[in-house]
């Protein structure tokens, strides 16, 4: 079972039999006001189990959540996604809340590091950070699922640019800095600017409080999801390894689970909201384009990640590897992943990672092809 989040028990049931992926225990967010509809139209752990086990508690029928294929209560299933930047120097690590996103972004920054971006959606992070600042490709990103995207300010051209150009439209902001400080807080523990911190429940009040959608656009993201690989089928072992500024990101492939066990700088990563082994059940390496902005702010080197388009992408299910490619059409699209054949790869139901590197990154793996 995913660890690290409130959770309630589903039973597959009825029309929707998803068969061999993991049930979760969630609770409903705290209740928020009506909000509108979203008037921008769609374009195009070691602990966790595969197997889904019945429960007494549930009384709904589960239906899969668009961002993860992960069987959900409805009214958590369709919640509006929530995209939280997250910071990733060292002195941040452990950082909370991994374990209750569903989708996970790790990309160069700038001065050499790199950055994390979580989105939520049928569970929930009662303790999420540290929250830095914004960029324009996680801006991006964040719009590709209409979210509300949480920061904690960001650089001259995505806070004055960037967000203002698509705020509303193909995301809902909420800028610690700029209206939205209540959902934020600082811990005494650490020292700024690493020690900002919300929680779900905090930003999803605050996205309330601005009257923003409270679901999500239906259709939006609609990736395709399969079920487990068959034990018999999946390789005993396999790693992965994916080189960052701040230290290496690695997997190590868990046969019994389905699952990669996640290491950053050559330690496995615990999430610090709950104290458990950050696990993914998809690790799609993305390679693009990276330059200098030549808009950056005098003294600074903002980096560019050419987004748009496609490029090559290596998608890990299974404990095996597919190579194909990428493809965004536009800022506000949905980045797909295509086999080599132009077909769209399915992915295994559960939290996806997204590593995007610089093309010609030295990225290594041991997986059955």
């Amino acid at each position: 079972m995913r660890g690290g989040a409130v959770r309630r028990v589903v039973v597959l049931v009825g029309a929707l039999a998803i068969a061999g992926c993991s049930s979760q225990k969630v609770t409903p967010a705290p209740s928020v006001s009506p909000s509108p509809t979203a008037s921008e139209s769609a374009t195009a752990s070691p602990e966790a189990s595969p197997t889904p086990f019945p429960s007494p508690e549930a009384s709904f029928i589960p239906v899969a959540a668009p961002l993860d294929g992960m069987p959900s209560d409805p009214a958590l299933a369709n919640r509006l996604p929530i995209a939280v930047m997250i910071d990733d120097n060292a002195v941040a690590r452990p950082q909370s809340g991994f374990n209750a996103a569903s989708i996970v972004y790790q990309a160069p920054a700038d001065g050499g590091e790199d950055r994390y971006m979580l989105v939520f959606q049928e569970l929930d992070a009662t303790d999420l950070g540290p929250v830095r600042s914004g960029r324009p490709y996680f801006v991006y990103w964040a719009s590709e699922y209409r979210a509300g995207f949480a920061h904690y300010g960001g650089d001259e051209k995505t806070r004055l640019k960037v967000i203002p150009s698509v705020d509303g439209k193909l995301m809902y902001n909420l800028d610690a800095l700029d209206g939205s400080g209540t959902a934020f807080h600082r811990i005494a523990s650490r020292d700024a600017p690493h020690n900002a911190y919300t929680s779900t429940a905090d930003l999803r009040t605050e996205a309330a409080r601005h009257r923003y959608p409270s679901t999500m656009i239906a259709g939006l993201a609609n990736r395709p999801f399969k079920d487990d690989a068959a034990p018999n089928d999946r390789p005993a072992s396999g790693s992965i390894s994916i080189p960052y500024g701040t230290g290496t990101t690695s997997y190590t492939y868990d046969n019994a689970t389905n699952s990669y066990l996640r290491s950053v700088a050559g330690k496995p990563q615990i999430d610090a909201m709950d104290g458990q082994r950050v696990v993914a059940r998809d690790v799609a390496v993305l390679f693009m384009g990276l330059s200098i902005d030549p808009q950056s702010e005098p003294g600074h080197a903002r980096p560019v990640l050419a987004q748009v388009g496609k490029g090559t992408a290596w998608v890990f299910r299974d404990g095996t590897v597919i190579k194909g490619t990428w493809q965004k059409q536009d800022n506000g699209a949905l980045t797909r992943l295509y086999d080599s054949a132009g077909v769209e790869i399915p992915l295994v139901r559960g939290r996806i990672f997204f590593q995007v590197v610089a093309t010609g990154t030295n990225v290594t793996y041991d997986a059955a092809k």
